[in-house]
């Protein structure tokens, strides 16, 4: 059998190391070229494999790939975009199939996460049914750390530092202020439905007393009434208080406070900024003067403070991917194994597409303190792993990371322009 190509695709919201495992899977599928012909990479995830824009990674030189490694984005372009079933829109199904066997295709690895692990089981799945030779595989990634099976999500790691980092010098700053100007701050991140970003910035809290003084996590119904009693104490006890938000935080309806009555692509509902909300709650019942800040890209984006953990976990996964390709696996993913705690010690292990779709992984209650506004020790042993060691980027003499966004020219197209159904 000739070897055949590997389509590669990132989908959804990128993170600080989804260029890690992108460069892992070309770097092993080049080490082993009578199987592996090469590696394709859709640009804009399933849309462009729809749309036959495909990139030839062989453009690539050995060096390029080393520096897409340390580059933060998608380098091949992501999209929010999810496959109908089979049943509602056959003609797109076919089009991949199309697509797969114009340009050799027999592997598509699918990098994101719980959406895309569904577009990988559905891609899986109608190859199957139309009995076209394709190993679908899913990559995960998610900096939201939802995923289920998996241990974490590559990703999680370098985002739950940043975090952690960034509201323990915010707080030195409103410590520095807090007599005679701002007494509250407010750190909104990312988190629609679990908590765990929220969660990492508790790693902040060292010693009792230490910022963030609140956590407001999805799982824990937002109550008025008590979260400004803690900011109140807070603020008499320690001159001013330091608060990490979720951006799903929501009230004891399941509202959340921050709805903008919109979806996105992915039917998901849009958050228009829960931050201002909750300052808007501390200046009109309590009067403190207070700053807020949301993190936002800036958190999926920061690969200069990068965890290194989480850096070892994105390359693994990627290289994984491949070995799972060569051994014939299909409608899998790799996934991490955490062996234990202290030391920390993980592996790779494979878990079937079919138990990660559709299913999301929230915080455990054990891992929530008992008042609901902060993290338990069961928690700090879990996450503080995934924060640990450095995996900075080469800077240049201008003192800026090297990042590299190199023009690449698309394959030319082999059929005729994509019609949806």
């Amino acid at each position: 059998m000739s070897a055949k190509n590997i389509l590669y695709a990132q989908s959804g919201g990128v993170t600080p190391v989804i260029n890690t495992t992108a460069a892992a899977v070309i770097e092993s599928a080049r080490a082993h070229p009578d199987q592996i012909a090469g590696v394709l990479a859709a640009q804009d995830g399933i849309i462009g494999a729809l749309e036959e824009r495909l990139i030839d990674t062989a453009q690539l030189s050995d060096e390029d790939v080393q520096a897409i490694a340390q580059t933060p984005g998608g380098v091949f372009g992501s999209c929010r975009y999810k496959l109908k079933s089979m049943a509602s829109n056959q003609r797109e199904y076919e089009r991949l199939i199309e697509v797969f066997d114009a340009h050799q295709i027999g592997y598509f690895f699918y990098n994101g996460g719980n959406d895309s692990a569904d577009t990988a089981w559905k891609v899986a799945q109608m190859a199957e049914q139309m009995n076209y030779p394709l190993q679908a595989i899913g990559i995960p990634k998610t900096i939201d750390n939802d995923l289920a099976v998996t241990d974490n999500c590559p990703g999680f790691g370098s985002v739950a530092k940043y975090v952690a980092v960034s509201i323990m010098e915010a707080s030195l700053d409103v410590m520095a202020m807090a007599s005679s100007s701002t007494k509250v701050f407010i750190l909104e991140v990312m988190g629609r439905h679990a908590g765990w970003i929220a969660a990492a910035g508790g790693l902040a809290q060292r010693a009792e007393g230490d910022p963030p003084q609140i956590i407001l996590f999805p799982e824990v119904p937002f109550e008025q009434d008590r979260f400004c009693a803690a900011v109140e104490q807070s603020v008499q006890q320690h001159g001013y208080c330091s608060v990490v938000v979720s951006e799903g935080a929501r009230d004891a309806a399941g509202q959340f406070l921050a709805d903008a009555g919109t979806t996105d692509a992915f039917g998901h509902k849009q958050l228009g900024g829960v931050a201002p909300v909750v300052a808007n709650i501390v200046q009109q019942q309590l009067g403190y003067k207070y700053h807020w800040a949301v993190s936002d890209y800036l958190q999926r984006s920061a690969r200069h403070i990068a965890s290194k953990t989480d850096v070892e976990h994105a390359d693994a996964v990627g290289r994984a991917a491949v070995d799972m390709a060569l051994d014939g696996v299909s409608g899998q993913m790799p996934v991490i194994e955490r062996l234990s705690d202290e030391p920390y010690r993980w592996q790779i292990a494979r878990a079937p597409l079919s138990a990660i779709a559709n299913h999301e992984k929230k915080m455990p209650d054990d891992f929530i303190r008992e008042d609901g506004f902060g993290i338990t020790p069961r928690a700090r042993a879990y996450l503080e792993p995934l924060i640990r060691g450095e995996h900075y980027p080469t800077y240049d003499v201008h003192g800026l990371p090297e990042y590299l966004r190199p023009e690449l020219a698309l394959v030319p197209p082999r059929l005729p322009a994509f019609e949806p159904g």
